[in-house]
């Protein structure tokens, strides 16, 4: 790749959600935002390889998408005012300093949760608008055809557009009952970021880690006292703490047996754990996020995998089934129990999710792993091929084949 190359990977990366968001703002129309950003973008390719790299990629970036948005609304003929609004908009000037409250990516994730949206409509909006993920990577993570994410993409824009939907954050007296939409979105893009689903993407996505780590940071800013708020955050941040040691220098995924703890970054493990001391002082009961966040403090506490305390980790996921009663809380905790009462039983349990996760593949990874361990060598292979061929990370699919290989 070369320099150039690197550059605008580099600006996709860093200003997509900035320049969508401060289009959106100055216009009020997500797709006039999107298709302008999108054509900057395509501009930048075609120019800074004979112009060279601006010096601040991501202001040159608003100035062209500005004015591509500008070019798309006269060619549709918009009425008077609404052309008028389009050039006042165009503004040479620096914006005025915006405040956490006022940023406007937040404003934007705000706007794509809005609860008129289905909360799959809201996370694939999310995951388009401020992660910057293209449709057919989308799909991959919703396990959908592109042409139908594609689709629901559209109409979902076409209903803030014509419901009006505000482009803000709401007042001090909506914002509790909006946060769980948005918090949900916001893992989405993390686990994206955390274990990337595009064929032709990096494995590990920092860019889309740290931005939901950094709208989190956001949202609890606004929120101080909501424990699932803090609970998100202190499990993103347990978790981006062993994401250096999460790949190989030949590019596999390396499990978390594995792995080593001396290069996690303490610093994140220190301040992910006064989290969840902080909630856990509260006497409140914890909601889904933070018993996740829990379950990595525990993790993250062992400075050996043969320290770690699966009695503790099997009682926190004991606590949150009764909170998500989900199939995939039911194969995780499945895991703790091979640990405390054997591969067999853990299996059993899992064999019971079959007609549930048949399509997930950390469902047959479990299986490999469990069958790998029974000695059942020909249905571990199975089980791997199975979680092969569901599997879009690279570095995953590196892993498990060798794995699989290993096998006699």
């Amino acid at each position: 790749m070369t320099g150039v190359e690197e550059a605008i990977t580099r600006a996709h990366r860093d200003e997509w959600a900035r320049v969508v968001a401060t289009l959106t703002r100055r216009f009020g129309d997500l797709d006039i935002a999107e298709e302008a950003a999108a054509e900057a973008f395509a501009t930048a390719v075609e120019r800074w390889p004979s112009d060279g790299v601006p010096p601040g990629p991501g202001a040159w970036l608003t100035t062209t998408a500005n004015r591509k948005a500008i070019d798309r609304i006269r060619r549709e003929n918009k009425r008077d005012d609404k052309q008028k609004e389009a050039r006042m908009a165009y503004d040479d000037d620096p914006p005025e300093p915006l405040g956490v409250i006022d940023d406007d990516r937040l404003r934007l994730i705000f706007t794509c949760c809005h609860p008129a949206l289905a909360l799959e409509t809201r996370v694939a909006l999310t995951l388009r608008m401020v992660g910057g993920l293209t449709v057919p990577e989308i799909a991959r993570a919703f396990l959908v055809a592109e042409s139908a994410m594609g689709q629901r993409i559209t109409r979902a824009k076409a209903k803030i557009k014509a419901a009006r939907i505000p482009y803000r954050v709401p007042s001090a007296e909506d914002l509790p009952s909006r946060v769980s939409g948005v918090l949900a979105a916001l893992f989405l893009v993390f686990n994206e970021g955390y274990l990337a689903t595009g064929a032709d993407t990096d494995p590990l996505r920092h860019d889309l880690t740290a931005e939901a780590i950094r709208l989190t940071r956001l949202i609890r800013a606004l929120l101080p006292e909501d424990g699932e708020v803090a609970g998100l955050l202190a499990l993103m941040l347990l978790t981006e703490a062993r994401r250096t040691a999460r790949i190989s220098a030949n590019g596999e995924l390396v499990a978390l047996d594995e792995q080593d703890r001396g290069a996690w970054d303490a610093d994140l493990i220190a301040e992910g754990h006064r989290l969840v001391r902080e909630r856990l002082a509260t006497g409140v009961a914890p909601g889904r996020y933070q018993i996740l966040a829990a379950i990595n403090a525990v993790h993250t506490s062992a400075r050996d995998i043969r320290d770690t305390d699966w009695a503790q980790i099997l009682a926190l996921y004991d606590q949150l089934v009764r909170v998500d009663p989900s199939p995939i809380v039911a194969l995780n905790r499945a895991i703790a129990v091979a640990e405390l009462d054997g591969p067999e039983v853990a299996l059993a349990a899992v064999d019971r999710l079959d007609d549930r996760l048949a399509g997930y593949h950390p469902f047959h990874v479990t299986r490999a792993d469990l069958l790998r361990r029974l000695g059942r060598s020909a249905d571990s292979r199975a089980a791997y091929d199975k979680a092969i061929a569901l599997a879009g990370n690279t570095a995953e699919t590196a892993y498990l084949t060798r794995r699989r290989d290993q096998l006699r």
